[in-house]
């Protein structure tokens, strides 16, 4: 059978933005004779990460993640349908994920390396499957409750940066949820300040692009900062730590201000920041979700429970068809979604 597959074209020079032209659609032929354990898939829809950035380097500069190799189809977060089985635990029609998932519309995939996924869980919106109720969500309330210590009633205030995306979005309500009082996003529009205020709850929302951040911190966070959930890094992480107050918290869960620049991850922190951290006592601890496997689960179910109560809510930006995976991924790369950035491949 004849499909779509998109592959990596070129690299970014070094220090260099990414751009669609680094990668091409192409067509490839697909045997449909399945072998025992495999099943042929139907991608419904696929991720677009930060993390994805390293992975377009020859050194991720993570031993968890391997680099695309020119030429080849690159992966990612995906979620699909089998549409035919020759796996005993798999029949056809049953909705499945991986997070290796190859950006082409089928693929015929090793069954034992698909999870299962009950629509259920996502109250119907497989999509939410590679965002709120996925690896993004995971991060996030693993990241709040294993880094953060939040002390329900102890007055604490939580800054998010990256406060709009998939990961930071989901972040901001599961402080409010348990317990923080007051919830500030750092975002790159004032459409997402207001989304966040508006629609997720966010005591208040700062548009980084507008106006002096310590001042706006300032004014949002009268009593101090205790915790900063930091998914961009760079001077607007500075500005936040600076005003974090003694035995605060930073969870490290991102840093993409950084990951076009050619330096070792986590970035270098200039002199004034680190002397802030160590003269307050401020933990800043790197966080990777892979990194708490067992409780993976757990964190599933509770994050399902919330968006089918409607205590979390969900912000996707979809984009429509594989050819638009590279315009998608560079979007994502500077801001231009609000909540999880998905690719609809087909419904």
């Amino acid at each position: 059978m004849i499909h779509n597959a998109v592959v990596l074209r070129s690299r970014p020079g070094k220090n260099g933005h990414p751009v669609p032209e680094n990668f091409r659609v192409e067509e490839i032929m697909t045997s449909p004779e399945l072998k025992e354990g495999q099943v042929l898939v139907r991608t419904l829809f696929l991720s677009v990460d930060p993390y994805m950035r390293c992975c377009m380097n020859d050194d991720t500069g993570a031993d968890y993640l391997l680099p695309w190799r020119l030429g080849e189809c690159v992966d990612g977060g995906g979620v699909g349908v089998v549409e035919a089985s020759k796996n005993q635990a798999l029949s056809v029609g049953t909705s499945v994920t991986s997070f290796n998932w190859p950006w082409q519309t089928y693929n015929v995939m090793d069954g034992s390396l698909l999870q299962k996924v009950d629509p259920e869980m996502v109250d119907g919106h497989l999509s939410y499957v590679l965002g709120a109720v996925g690896m993004p969500g995971l991060t996030a309330v693993l990241g709040v409750r294993e880094k953060g210590h939040v002390t329900p009633g102890s007055h604490q205030t939580m800054v998010i940066s990256g406060a709009a995306g998939a990961c930071g979005s989901i972040a901001g309500q599961i402080g409010r949820l348990d317990g923080c009082e007051r919830v500030v996003g750092i975002c790159g529009s004032d459409q997402k300040c207001q989304a966040l205020v508006t629609e997720l709850g966010f005591t208040a929302g700062i548009n980084y692009k507008k106006g002096d951040i310590s001042s706006a911190l300032r004014e949002h966070c009268p009593t101090g900062i205790d915790i900063y959930f930091d998914n961009v890094g760079g001077p607007i992480s500075d500005a936040v730590i600076s005003q974090m107050n003694p035995s605060g918290h930073v969870i490290l869960c991102g840093q993409i201000s950084q990951y076009n620049k050619d330096v070792p991850y986590p970035p270098p922190l200039s002199e004034d920041t680190q002397k802030a951290l160590c003269h307050k006592n401020i933990t800043r601890e790197r966080f990777v979700v892979l990194n708490y496997m067992e409780k993976h689960e757990e964190g599933l179910v509770q994050l399902s429970r919330w968006v089918k109560t409607g205590q979390i809510k969900v912000l996707e930006t979809v984009v429509n068809g594989i050819e638009n995976m590279g315009e998608a991924f560079c979007s994502m790369m500077t801001g231009g979604n609000i909540g999880k950035q998905v690719v609809n491949i087909s419904d």
